[in-house]
């Protein structure tokens, strides 16, 4: 058992960033739970701030919204949908504004989601090399994160898209900044988009005394 904050972050990043760097080999963006073993996927579950039921709720979300929105587009458009404490993010490119508007509707309407954030843009499906690209910028900002000694890195949901990145989670304002801060010095990132719920610090201090699941094997 590792109880130290930092002997699990430290513990956790060369496995964290090895999957990542999966994810970029596949031109995958912001599917960490989709190609994550149970194992690892439990390992960050018990450190998330979202509760159990939440996580499983996100991980339905993006499976749901993920098919909706290429019923929606099919081949004239790329959209990546991302869930966190069911408020959700949308990006890619789609033919025009009422395919975005319709993509959106088809998403609000998944049950459980409390919001959505369209960053969708009107452009033409973005190539495997754009998308290469922001899948090894997402490993990158995953891995500083996880060297940030003032940092929970798990307590992030990172997604990129033509080098900007978006950063979702729960987290304070002071975590948010330096998180904003740090992704920013990543070579390769153009802009960093917030999408954070805030919490405060004392929220913060209780998350982090809580006791933490069992899990099982």
């Amino acid at each position: 058992m590792i109880n130290s904050r930092f002997g699990l972050q430290k513990w956790m990043r060369p496995i964290a960033t090895a999957i990542v760097c999966v994810a970029s080999a596949m031109s995958l963006q912001g599917c960490f739970e989709m190609f994550v073993g149970s194992a690892v996927v439990g390992t960050f579950a018990a450190s998330d701030r979202r509760t159990l039921g939440a996580q499983t709720e996100d991980r339905s979300i993006m499976i749901k919204g993920e098919m909706r929105a290429s019923d929606v587009v099919g081949e004239r458009g790329h959209v990546n949908v991302a869930s966190f404490n069911r408020k959700v993010l949308l990006t890619g490119e789609v033919q025009d504004e009422q395919m975005k508007a319709a993509v959106e509707r088809e998403i609000t309407g998944i049950e459980g989601v409390k919001s959505v954030a369209n960053e969708l843009e009107i452009a033409g499906p973005s190539s495997f090399t754009s998308r290469a690209s922001d899948s090894l910028i997402t490993s990158k900002v995953a891995a500083s994160f996880f060297d940030a000694k003032d940092l929970f890195a798990n307590s992030f949901k990172i997604v990129t898209e033509h080098g900007t990145v978006f950063l979702m989670g729960r987290v304070t304002p002071r975590e948010g900044d330096r998180a904003a801060e740090i992704a920013s010095g990543i070579s390769g990132v153009q802009r960093v988009v917030k999408v954070f719920e805030y919490i405060s610090e004392d929220d913060l201090k209780r998350l982090t005394n809580a006791p933490q699941p069992t899990q099982s094997r």
